[in-house]
């Protein structure tokens, strides 16, 4: 009587690894185009796009990341000092994975909607070619690993400084002030 016992056991695990196999598809529905790649359990991605392209990525209020930009004029180098300050937000390392991680990924530093560098460390030189004479709006925008911009209530959580650049003048010691540059910053969340 075992060994009928044994062989309907082994029928029986055949026959569920069939169906098994059976219900899991071959992979093709991946590979169409047009078919729906599962979303990250980060946020929900919304119809909504940046200039680019790129859809929005929306999360709660609280514990959303924040950036803060700060937008110095540098007399010695001819260019502008970008620092930004950061919560509940981390830069993602070269080569991370392309998926939304909560409060992780890069900075794209924009001036009038333009971009112009993609950050992963807090302070950038701003060439003083990209910020002509007049009034200029640099923004530091988030964006997830998966290209995704992170936002909240609909819109992206980024900062913006506004600068005024006028004509390089010498100082007395022979080197160039790119502006007499102000900056007031305003972020959004």
């Amino acid at each position: 009587m075992s060994w009928s016992r044994a062989l309907l056991t082994a029928l029986a695990v055949c026959a569920l690894l069939l169906a098994g196999s059976a219900g899991c598809g071959s992979g093709d529905t991946q590979g169409r185009k047009g078919a729906r790649v599962s979303p990250s359990p980060v946020g929900k991605v919304l119809d909504d796009t940046d200039e680019q392209g790129r859809h929005y990525r929306e999360v709660g209020k609280k514990g959303a990341p924040e950036v803060g930009i700060e937008v110095e004029p540098d007399a010695a180098e001819d260019s502008w000092d970008v620092t930004l300050t950061f919560h509940d937000f981390r830069f993602s390392p070269a080569g991370a994975k392309s998926v939304a991680v909560a409060g992780r990924g890069t900075v794209r530093l924009l001036v009038d909607g333009r971009t112009v560098a993609r950050l992963r460390v807090p302070e950038y030189r701003l060439a003083a070619d990209l910020v002509p004479h007049g009034t200029h709006h640099v923004t530091a925008r988030l964006y997830a690993d998966d290209g995704t911009v992170w936002a909240v209530h609909g819109k992206p959580v980024e900062s913006t400084a506004d600068i005024t650049a006028s004509v390089a003048q010498a100082t007395p010691d022979g080197s160039k002030v790119p502006s007499s540059g102000s900056t007031s910053a305003q972020g959004s969340k």
